[in-house]
C-alpha cells in the first residue's frame, strides 16, 4: 500500500471529490482525518473504515475548526504528512452583478482563506516529520473561466497562484505543494455550476466543451490526488494538474 504509515487530512470528505480522495487514501494505507461541515455525512463515511478514518465536523473558513482538524490528526495518529484542501463552494451560474456581497465573502473564505488557515496549522507539524504534501483542489475555472461564474473563477485562480508560490517557499522544508484542476464534475454542485436544471439536454451543452465527452468523477480526482501523494512523485511540486478530459486544450 502506497500510503502505509502516512497521516492525511481531507476536507470536504462527506461527499464528491473529497469522499473519493479520503476513501482512496484509506485503502492505500493512510490514516485519515475526514473533515466536513456536514458532520452526519462525514461520520457515516468514516464508519466504514474503523479506526483508520476519524470524522471531524468543522468549517474550513474558521481557524478554531481548522486547528481542531490538525489536532485530531496529531493526537490520534501521531503526526501529519498530507493535507488535501478540497472543501469548496460556488455561487449559481449568473451575471456577476447579481452575486451578493455575503455570498462573495463566503466563496473566498471557503475556497481561499481555508488554504491560509490549513497551511499555518499544518506546516509546523509537517516539519516535525521531515516534510509533507499539500494538495489544493482548484479548478479549470481558474484557467479557462466560463461566463456566469466570475467570482468563483477568481477564487480558483487564487488557489492556483497560491499553490505555485507555496511550492517555491516551502520546498526548502521538503513540503511539496500541488493543485488539481477538475473540470465540471458529477457532484452536488453541478446544478449551481450550470445555472440550469440538470437535464440531459442541459448537460449536453457543457459536455460539448469537453473533448473526452464526459464530466469529471470522484475517482478521477482521487486517482490524481493519489499520484501527487505517492512517494513516486517526490520530484513534482508547483504543478496545477488538469483533470479535465481536454477542456483546457
Amino acid at each position: 500500500m502506497k500510503l502505509q504509515g502516512k497521516v492525511a487530512i481531507v476536507t470536504g470528505a462527506a461527499s464528491g471529490f473529497g469522499r473519493g480522495i479520503a476513501e482512496r487514501f484509506a485503502l492505500e494505507g493512510a490514516s485519515v482525518v475526514a473533515a466536513d461541515l456536514n458532520g452526519e455525512g462525514v461520520r457515516a463515511f468514516a464508519s466504514g473504515f474503523g479506526d483508520k478514518v476519524i470524522p471531524v465536523q468543522g468549517d474550513v473558513s474558521q481557524k478554531v475548526d481548522v486547528d481542531a482538524m490538525v489536532r485530531a490528526a496529531t493526537e490520534a495518529f501521531g503526526g501529519l504528512d498530507i493535507v488535501v484542501n478540497n472543501a469548496g463552494v460556488t455561487h449559481r451560474n449568473q451575471p456577476l452583478l447579481e452575486v451578493g456581497e455575503a455570498e462573495f465573502d463566503r466563496i473566498y473564505a471557503v475556497n481561499v482563506k481555508s488554504i491560509y488557515l490549513s497551511t499555518i496549522a499544518a506546516v509546523p507539524k509537517m516539519e516535525k516529520r521531515g516534510g509533507g504534501i499539500i494538495i489544493n483542489i482548484a479548478s479549470t475555472a481558474g484557467v479557462r473561466p466560463r461566463p456566469g461564474l466570475t467570482w468563483y473563477n477568481g477564487s480558483k485562480g487564487a488557489v492556483i497562484t497560491l499553490t505555485k508560490s507555496m511550492a517555491a517557499e516551502l520546498a526548502p522544508k521538503n513540503i511539496r505543494v500541488n493543485a488539481i484542476n477538475p473540470v465540471m464534475g458529477e457532484t452536488g454542485m453541478l446544478t449551481q455550476f450550470m445555472g440550469l436544471p440538470d437535464t440531459p439536454e442541459n448537460r449536453a451543452k457543457f459536455l460539448a466543451t469537453i473533448p473526452l465527452g464526459r464530466m469529471s468523477r470522484p475517482h478521477d480526482i482521487a486517482n490524481a490526488a493519489m499520484f501527487l501523494a505517492d512517494p513516486a512523485s517526490s520530484f513534482i511540486t508547483g504543478v496545477a494538474l488538469e483533470v479535465d478530459g481536454g477542456r483546457c486544450i
